[in-house]
């Protein structure tokens, strides 16, 4: 990897990486509190599931289709100015909604759908810049942690913001809830500014947004490791997403449980992810991290499969929630691993390029799924949809090993990381 970075590493780049870590933590805690609180309000004023799915897909779309292109404009552009632009125009339309919430006796529903619209297209840069900006913030040794570290923040947003999101929305109206986004991005903005983010070499490159997309798929298909893994995640997340859209009604219809025990399943899982964030960021150095990747599938299909064969009783439910701890344990090992492998295996100049095309294949599956899940839940059983979730990530756990370039390719990339390292010492050794 040559001329990946115009400027040094910051000197203090532990310091800085905290910075950052803290800035991001603040805005997505106060982001997702204000998404939920949304969410709550069109289930109190609307009762539609129809209202609910809508809402839902809108969050989804603007990763699926704009994620290709995303990736040219965060590789050509200014990578602190695009997180604090996106951060802004969040709060300017959480302003907006607030504003017409307080002069009109209810918020107008398509200026609600607008709001969701938006924020799902700010998250859709905001992934791709986080995930090509770690390498020119941290040692490459150090990349592995650094991800887990990201990860638990993560983890710890989704642990939080419901439990906190839930108090507040039955204290506070929602027209001054919503005002939150704007406190994020003043505190998110506002530690971003003592952040040292390193100029990449492309930054400032003309814009080809067609040209660029299909360039950063061709990056992909080259790396033949690299894009079986990336076809059998996308697998992976058609089969996981129906399943995993389907616990609220595993928990309410299957084991005859409540509103709150639902809720319980989701902090039992959201903490089941810090845990096992949490060991990534202390001790995430494996010689070749396929290995626990392949232990996240293993993980992952086990329970999720034994949580269709559990009696549909209390005692069911306690059983489906240690599962559930466990499979949130292992989902770390998947995602924060892959992503420090795919951060290693390009120059910056091409990463985010590169991960628009893997965001939007990884997120093109999970709506599909979605599409078939509710029928065939009504038709078959909603504790089979686990069943059948959980095979389908053993079966591509299996595939995964049985490709020599999948299985082997961590083991080939420290070996080209390696080599990197001793021919750069070299030329620096040289007269």
């Amino acid at each position: 990897m040559n001329n990946k970075i115009d400027s040094s590493l910051p000197t203090k780049w532990r310091r800085n990486l905290y910075f950052f870590l803290a800035g991001q933590f603040l805005s997505g805690i106060t982001s997702m509190i204000v998404q939920y609180s949304i969410i709550w309000y069109l289930t109190k004023i609307t009762g539609s599931a129809t209202v609910l799915s809508f809402a839902t897909l809108l969050g989804m779309i603007p990763m699926v289709v704009l994620s290709p292109f995303v990736g040219p404009v965060v590789d050509r552009r200014n990578k602190k100015f695009l997180l604090i632009i996106t951060d802004i125009v969040v709060a300017l339309f959480a302003l907006i909604l607030s504003i017409t919430g307080t002069i009109s006796p209810e918020f107008p529903l398509w200026l609600v759908f607008v709001s969701l619209f938006v924020r799902a297209v700010a998250q859709t840069f905001q992934m791709p810049i986080i995930q090509s900006i770690l390498p020119t913030m941290v040692p490459e040794e150090e990349l592995t942690k650094v991800n887990g570290q990201l990860g638990m923040v993560q983890s710890a947003n989704y642990i939080i913001a419901p439990a906190m999101g839930a108090f507040l929305f039955s204290i506070i109206p929602m027209n001054w809830l919503i005002l939150f986004d704007v406190l994020g991005a003043i505190l998110g903005v506002g530690l971003l500014l003592f952040v040292t983010i390193p100029h990449v070499v492309s930054e400032g490159e003309s814009i080809h947004i067609l040209a660029d997309s299909k360039f950063g798929l061709q990056k992909l298909i080259e790396n033949k490791g690299l894009w079986y893994i990336t076809l059998i995640g996308s697998v992976f997340m058609l089969i996981f997403m129906p399943a995993a859209s389907l616990y609220p009604l595993m928990t309410m219809d299957y084991f005859k449980g409540t509103v709150g025990q639902a809720g319980l399943i989701e902090v039992i899982y959201a903490t089941g992810m810090l845990a096992g964030g949490a060991v990534i960021g202390l001790f995430g150095k494996w010689k070749n991290r396929m290995l626990p990747i392949l232990f996240s599938y293993l993980v992952i299909g086990v329970t999720i499969g034994l949580s269709g064969l559990l009696p549909g009783t209390q005692k069911g439910f306690m059983v489906f929630v240690a599962l559930n701890a466990i499979a949130g344990f292992a989902t770390p090992y998947f995602n924060t691993l892959l992503m420090a492998m795919i951060q290693q295996s390009y120059e910056p100049k091409y990463l985010g390029r590169v991960l628009g095309v893997i965001n939007s294949l990884m997120s093109i599956t999970g709506p599909v799924g979605l599409i078939f899940a509710g029928p065939i839940a009504d038709n078959i059983g909603v504790e089979k949809m686990f069943m059948i979730a959980g095979i389908g990530t053993l079966v591509c756990g299996v595939v995964n090993v049985l490709i020599p370039q999948a299985r082997n390719y961590d083991i080939e990339l420290q070996k080209k990381i390696a080599e990197r390292k001793r021919q750069e010492n070299f030329s620096e050794e040289s007269p």
